[in-house]
């Protein structure tokens, strides 16, 4: 394999990048994925010189965020500031950046590499070194954690149940692990691919012998009493929604159904409320239809006990009336027309929601991918909000969802998380992506996560990460289940990425100790 790999080094390194982000949703590929990880470990290994690595490491991971990110270039459809032929150069673009990272782990790992090919040392200092640098893609410059090697266990949920105890970047590392071993095999030397494959078969025996046992469900009967949850998807598309406000009003109450005899906590997805529902403001912000007006007649879909949440645009002044801030928001209406609660969104999209350096980019004729010419102002940051009947929720919008030990308020845990979205924008490719990494957080927390979107896909996820109910992609519709239990704290939810830091150190003290043996 190493032979056939070595002709054209930097073109298979671009293309086993490619590949491995075949193993992501929706093509779910992982066994294709870790054998492209392991044929691009034996290429950063056989590098001649330090920066040879280093350039595998950024052509492996040019070719996998480019292939992977391919749905960026469905966000410039939808906005006339820009041509939309430029959303392929954008993918290319963020690809250029995000390879880096893999960059800089492969070049750690060729540091350590064993002078007479791959060993166990080498593969342990290459997954610490993917640890730190993913967990440095999720933070630096805002940060960008979209599809973390851990993703890739979704479809195995006895391996993807493991995030409960590390987390998502230590569950990468050992993918490393995972994917190094099978290189080791390919040479022949057994020892970690045989303690590799005892802990995989351990996991996999635990996780269907002693899968996480989730408290019974409330009851499913007509008459019950315990609390639900709705989500509504109208099917409303971006390029459906200019001029099309009454249209989408409308079809998000019919969707929200009738009340019953159970308190319901309705959810409506981002991007489709987009009057202002909030009074107070000065008169000249708003349009002919009136907050009041507004939240009456989505009160009027609410029973006596219900609380409904939609995304909307939350505004700022200062003392002379003159706007200074606009705020990503989820409000909380209630039967009387009043919102009782409302969450500003603080992790906010780069070149979606605000645009960063505009000194320099605005210039160039780059402009933000949401309609309007403010930028959001970021909000305090993960919280609880409680509702007499439903308890403690937490919100989280859209893409706040991907980062991992930022998504709740560890001092006030939630009963679950509601992540309203706005996944038109990511087409067929990256609306399944978005699922599996809101999935990932379920399990990570021990809590249900409930997404709402336009066009889909939709679902009520179980503190495990299961799928118990779905609206498929570009399909109208609602779904509504009791609120779904939550697990207790999962060592993740106690320490969050502090995990991650310590499985990494034990990788690498563990390979030191081999070199040391061995020599």
């Amino acid at each position: 394999m190493t032979r056939a790999l070595l002709r054209h080094p930097a073109l298979a390194s671009l293309i086993l990048g490619a590949i491995a982000a075949c193993g992501f949703a929706p093509l779910d590929l992982w066994p294709l994925a870790l054998a492209a990880l392991a044929g691009w470990m034996a290429l950063v290994h056989a590098a001649p010189t330090w920066r040879a690595a280093l350039w595998r490491g950024w052509l492996f991971g040019l070719g996998h965020f480019t292939i992977n990110n391919n749905w960026f270039q469905h966000a410039f459809d939808f906005q006339d500031k820009m041509p939309p032929v430029l959303g392929y150069f954008a993918a290319v673009a963020l690809a250029l950046y995000l390879a880096v990272y893999p960059m800089a782990a492969a070049g750690i790992a060729w540091r350590a590499r064993g002078r007479a090919g791959p060993d166990a040392p080498f593969v342990l200092i290459f997954a610490a070194a993917w640890i730190a640098t993913e967990y440095l893609r999720a933070v630096l410059f805002t940060g960008y954690a979209w599809d973390p090697l851990a993703v890739l266990w979704i479809p195995v949920p006895p391996i993807a149940w493991a995030a409960a105890a590390i987390g998502t970047y230590a569950l990468s590392g050992l993918t490393i692990v995972v994917a190094g071993a099978l290189l080791l095999a390919v040479y022949r030397r057994w020892a970690l691919p045989a303690v590799t494959a005892a802990a995989l078969l351990l996991q996999l025996a635990m996780g269907i012998l002693w899968p996480p046992i989730l408290p019974p469900p409330p009851g499913e009967g007509p008459s019950t009493t315990a609390p639900r949850i709705r989500v509504v998807q109208p099917n409303i598309g971006n390029e459906a929604r200019v001029g099309a406000e009454e249209r989408s009003l409308q079809a998000l109450i019919r969707l929200s159904g009738r009340p019953g005899p159970a308190p319901r906590l309705i959810v409506w997805p981002e991007g489709l409320v987009t009057d202002l529902l909030e009074s107070g403001y000065p008169p000249y912000v708003y349009g002919e239809r009136r907050p009041e007006w507004l939240r009456r007649r989505i009160a009027s879909t609410l029973g006596p006990r219900d609380v409904l949440m939609t995304n909307a645009m939350r505004l700022g002044f200062d003392r002379n009336d003159d706007l200074v801030a606009a705020a990503n928001a989820v409000l909380a209406i209630d039967p009387a027309a009043r919102i009782t609660g409302h969450y500003d969104k603080a992790h906010l999209v780069p070149y979606g929601e605000y645009l960063p350096m505009p000194w320099l980019l605005r210039p160039l004729g780059l402009a933000r991918l949401v309609p309007g010419d403010m930028d959001f102002t970021p909000g305090p940051g993960p919280g609880a909000i409680d509702w007499r009947g439903f308890g403690p929720v937490g919100i989280q919008v859209c893409y706040e969802i991907i980062f991992s030990g930022e998504v709740i308020d560890r001092a006030h845990r939630p009963r679950l998380i509601i992540n309203p979205s706005n996944d038109a924008w990511f087409g067929r490719w990256g609306s399944p992506q978005f699922l599996a990494q809101a999935r990932l957080r379920a399990i990570e927390e021990g809590l249900p996560v409930v997404r709402a979107t336009p066009t889909g896909i939709s679902a009520i996820i179980a503190a495990d990460g299961t799928l118990l109910a779905t609206i498929p992609h570009e399909t109208a519709g609602a779904i509504e289940l009791p609120i779904p239990p939550a697990l207790p704290p999962t060592p993740f939810a106690r320490l969050g990425n502090a995990i991650a830091a310590l499985v990494a150190a034990v990788l690498f003290v563990s390979a030191i100790a081999i070199r040391r043996r061995g020599r």
